[in-house]
C-alpha cells in the first residue's frame, strides 16, 4: 500500500476541532487497512495571519507542494474581518491555493439521507427519499480571476468598479470532461447551467459543452438550463438533477443553495481537483467541508465533524485511488447518523452528542 502523504491545514475556530476527529477516524481506518500515514500540519487563514503575518504563509505553501493532497479545514471569522479585503483569510488563502495548483474542478456532493429530511427547509413530500445530486463547479476562471479587476475614480469624481468574466474554450472543455466522468459514475445524466441568453461567455460555454459531449460522451444525456431557472428548480425539485456543471460564480451560488436544501453544512464535503498529478499518479486535490468556521460554537465540542470526515473519504478516493476504503468511511458515517447518533445540527431538538462522540460512532461503524 502507498504512503498517504498529505498536508493538514485545519484553519480557524471549529476547523481544528473537526479536523482532529477526522484524522482520528482516518487513523483507525489506516490501522485496519495497513495504510501508512504521513501527514504534516501547517497554519492557514486566520491562524496563518496571527502566527506568520499572512493567510497563506510561504512555509505552508511549500508543504502543500511537497504533499500528494491537501486536507483543508475552514478559515476566517470575525477576528479578521477588519483587515483589508485582499488580506482576509478566505480571499488570501483559498484563492491563491486554487490559482497556484490550478484547482479548476470543484466537486460537491449534495447528499441528504432520507432519515434527515426534516433538516431540509423543503417539504418532506418534495424529497421523500432525501437528496442525492452532485455539483461540478469550474473553479479558476470567470469573474473571480478575470482581468481587469479594479476600482477607479472617474474624471467626474464618481467611483467605478470592474470585474471581468473570462472563459477559454479549453477551460470549458476540461471541466466538462470532469463532469462527464462524474456523470458516468452515476446515472449518465448531465445538466449544464449557464446564462447563454445574456452573456457571451455563456454562449461559448453552451456551444463548447454541447460539442464536447457529442464528440466524447454520446452515452451521456445532456441538458441545458439558465442559471436563474436552475436556482428555482433546485428549490422546487432538486432530484430532477443528477450531476450539474456550471461556471465559477454560478457554481458558488448554486452549490450554497444546494447545501441549504440538504439541511446541514455539517454533513457536506467537497473536493477541488487540479490539472496536475501527485507522486502516485492520481489527481492532486484539496478536500474541505462545505461549511464555515462557526465561531459561535467553537471550543464547545458540539460541531459536526461528518463533513470533514467525508472530505477525508473524498481524498482517499481521488488522490490516493482507495475507492473501497473511501466507500467504507462514507457507509460508516451514514450508518452512525441514520442509527440515531447525531450532533445538535441534525438532531431536530432531540438527543444529541458532541464532536468527539460523533466521531466515536463513525469509528464504531467502520
Amino acid at each position: 500500500m502507498p504512503t498517504l502523504k498529505f498536508a493538514v491545514l485545519a484553519g480557524d475556530y471549529i476547523g481544528p476541532e473537526v479536523m482532529a476527529e477526522a484524522l482520528r477516524v482516518l487513523g483507525h481506518v489506516a490501522r485496519r487497512e495497513n495504510l501508512t500515514l504521513a501527514h504534516t500540519a501547517a497554519d492557514v487563514g486566520g491562524a496563518g495571519i496571527d502566527r506568520h503575518g499572512q493567510a497563506l504563509p510561504a512555509s505552508t505553501l511549500k508543504l502543500c507542494e511537497e504533499s500528494d493532497a491537501i486536507l483543508f479545514g475552514s478559515v476566517g471569522g470575525p477576528k479578521w474581518e477588519k483587515l483589508p479585503p485582499k488580506e482576509q483569510p478566505e480571499r488570501a488563502a483559498l484563492l491563491p491555493l486554487r490559482r497556484h495548483f490550478t484547482l479548476f474542478a470543484n466537486l460537491r456532493p449534495g447528499l441528504l439521507y432520507p432519515e434527515l429530511t426534516d433538516a431540509s427547509p423543503l417539504k418532506t413530500s418534495r424529497i421523500p427519499h432525501g437528496i442525492d445530486i452532485v455539483c461540478i463547479r469550474e473553479l479558476t476562471g470567470g469573474l473571480y480571476f478575470g482581468l481587469p479587476k479594479q476600482t477607479t475614480i472617474l474624471p467626474d469624481g464618481d467611483v467605478q468598479a470592474v470585474d471581468t468574466m473570462v472563459y477559454r474554450k479549453s477551460e470549458i472543455e476540461r471541466i466538462t470532461a470532469t463532469a462527464i466522468t462524474a456523470a458516468r459514475a452515476r446515472k449518465r445524466k448531465l445538466c449544464s447551467v449557464d446564462k447563454a441568453n445574456v452573456l457571451e461567455t455563456s454562449v461559448l460555454w453552451r456551444k463548447t459543452v454541447t460539442e464536447y459531449v457529442a464528440a466524447h460522451a454520446p452515452d451521456i444525456a445532456l441538458s441545458h438550463m439558465y442559471v436563474d431557472n436552475a436556482a428555482m428548480q433546485l428549490a422546487r425539485d432538486p432530484n430532477q438533477f443528477d450531476v450539474f456543471v456550471t461556471e465559477n460564480m454560478f457554481g458558488d451560488i448554486l452549490s450554497d443553495e444546494m447545501a441549504v436544501i440538504c439541511g446541514s453544512l455539517g454533513m457536506l464535503s467537497s473536493a477541488s481537483l487540479g490539472t496536475g498529478k501527485n507522486s502516485l499518479g492520481f489527481p492532486f486535490g484539496l478536500y474541505e467541508p462545505a461549511g464555515g468556521t462557526a465561531p459561535d460554537i467553537a471550543g464547545k465540542d458540539i460541531a459536526n465533524p461528518c463533513a470533514q470526515i467525508l472530505s477525508v473519504a473524498l481524498m482517499l478516493r481521488f488522490s490516493f485511488g482507495l475507492e473501497t476504503v473511501a466507500a467504507r468511511i462514507e457507509a460508516a458515517v451514514r450508518k452512525a447518523v441514520t442509527s440515531g447518533t447525531r450532533t445538535a445540527d441534525i438532531a431536530f431538538g432531540g438527543a444529541s452528542v458532541g464532536t468527539s462522540a460523533m466521531a466515536d460512532a463513525v469509528i464504531a461503524n467502520l
